[in-house]
């Protein structure tokens, strides 16, 4: 009983990719440092309460989205010999569990969107809106990487309204940032998809453009993130060591590229993936670097 349990964690966890949620936490973490520390003033038991909820509106958007995109390209990744062992396809799950799925992280999403804030809950709508749309981008324009990038790179935006209840540049600028680092990415990634996508008619960077102009262009987003994201490091008033992980960073993107350059037929090894999961952890622990003892003197004081 407990180990066909766990297979079904597992067979799902891997339907939604669940290690990319954990990998996406971080990019709600910078906003929440950021938020607490410039106020309104929070006991501690209702911020634990927030991030609780934050966690579970993370998880479930997350888990939502993927599973969508799972659903709605299940007739193109049965032609992809690359994701034709996918679980759908393949039938491992099917299509009504995928939809039952799908339903119940979308609940999960408003729900812990409702015990944030008001603002939080109406906005949830909308957000889960950009989030499954996005599964149908490729089919009509390339700019679906930017699409992409933009959708995942809310969460800093959404973090910060579950936290002050406003719109602000400063989390907007987080959010701009890293949606050029995950443009830039997924354009790449999309480079072993190219022969394919021009066959069906599908629309990305690569098929467009072509390799060389593929990677050119992933180049200029990785730039302009590194740009944007030194920007709104600045605009937050991080001016110690924070910089020392940017640098990190930008030499994290430095790296990608070249690996993608060494593997130009889009068949990257792991490590190219690893990379890039990286980031936004480095990001957030060069925040926590130079806000951390910050944060403790709040704690210390009860209340943040």
């Amino acid at each position: 009983m407990a180990s066909s349990t766990l297979a079904a964690f597992a067979k799902y966890g891997r339907f939604i990719k669940f290690s990319h949620t954990l990998f996406a936490l971080p990019f709600a973490g910078i906003a929440f440092v950021l938020a607490v520390l410039q106020g309104p003033n929070l006991s501690l038991a209702i911020l634990g309460q927030k991030l609780f909820w934050i966690l579970v509106c993370m998880v479930g958007a997350r888990s939502a989205a993927m599973g969508f995109n799972r659903w709605a390209d299940k007739r193109i990744d049965a032609k992809n010999p690359r994701t034709a062992n996918r679980e759908i396809p393949s039938g491992q799950i099917s299509d009504f569990m995928a939809v039952g799925f799908i339903i119940g992280s979308s609940l999960l999403f408003f729900l812990g969107s409702w015990f944030l804030n008001d603002l939080s809950f109406y906005l949830s709508f909308p957000t889960l809106f950009l989030l499954f749309t996005y599964s149908y981008t490729k089919r009509f324009t390339f700019l679906c990487h930017f699409y992409l990038g933009i959708t995942i790179g809310l969460a800093p935006l959404a973090t910060w309204i579950a936290i002050r209840e406003e719109f602000s540049w400063m989390p907007g600028l987080w959010t701009l940032g890293l949606a050029f680092n995950l443009a830039g990415f997924d354009i790449l990634y999309a480079l072993q998809d190219r022969e394919f996508d021009k066959k069906e008619g599908l629309h990305s960077v690569p098929a467009r453009f072509g390799e060389r102009k593929s990677i050119i262009i992933s180049r200029i987003s990785h730039i302009l993130s590194a740009i944007l994201l030194g920007f709104a490091a600045w605009n937050a008033g991080l001016h110690g060591f924070f910089w020392l992980f940017w640098i990190l960073v930008v030499a994290f993107l430095v790296w990608e590229q070249s690996i993608a350059y060494k593997s130009k037929d889009g068949n990257f090894p792991p490590l190219f993936y690893q990379i890039h999961s990286w980031i936004s952890i480095v990001i957030f622990l060069g925040i926590l670097a130079e806000k951390g003892p910050d944060l403790i003197q709040l704690f210390k004081q009860g209340s943040i």
